[in-house]
């Protein structure tokens, strides 16, 4: 079985305002084909409530770094009290979307996702032995990666967001 390991944990972007959502997506998907990740979307799921709309977007991008390592990041966006609003901006009309975003960041490393070591009990501890004194070097390299990557993934998203302040 593959080894997950947690690097960044648990990081936080909150913002309340007006937004674009298509643009928002962008952003994101942007940011994650620029870097070489591979999208994968575990859920999307919409709510309609009288105060307005529930969104819920859990996106686990992952990049493979070698054969026997690949990074992984968890993106879970939650959107409540989303609503359509036309602002007048420059003299010109224009769609847009006002709520409360909350933005978590988890980021991982996993290695062996191919099952490749799990075979015998003896490839378990060889494994372990290669991760502990011979790999080491290489996934401290990868965690430094990851956590640069959604260093720079939380940079990108709040600067997005702290446009639209005004």
């Amino acid at each position: 079985m593959a080894e997950r390991k947690i690097v960044v944990d648990n990081v936080r972007i909150n913002y309340k305002g007006l937004f674009n959502m298509r643009d928002f997506y962008r952003v994101m998907d942007g940011f994650f084909k620029e870097k070489g990740y591979d999208k994968r979307e575990v859920r999307n799921n919409e709510y309609v409530k009288p105060e307005g709309k529930h969104l819920e977007l859990w996106l686990e991008p992952y990049k493979k770094i070698t054969d026997y390592a690949k990074l992984i990041i968890r993106l879970q966006v939650i959107i409540q009290d989303l609503r359509e609003v036309v602002v007048e901006r420059e003299g010109h009309k224009k769609k847009m979307q006002k709520g409360d975003i909350q933005v978590i960041i988890d980021g991982f490393l996993e290695t062996d996702y191919e099952n490749r070591w799990e075979g015998r009990p003896e490839y378990v501890f060889v494994r372990t032995l290669f991760d502990k004194f011979i790999y080491r070097r290489h996934t401290t390299q990868f965690e430094a990666m990851l956590v640069e990557e959604t260093d720079e993934l939380q940079a990108t998203l709040k600067s997005f967001l702290n446009l639209f302040r005004y």
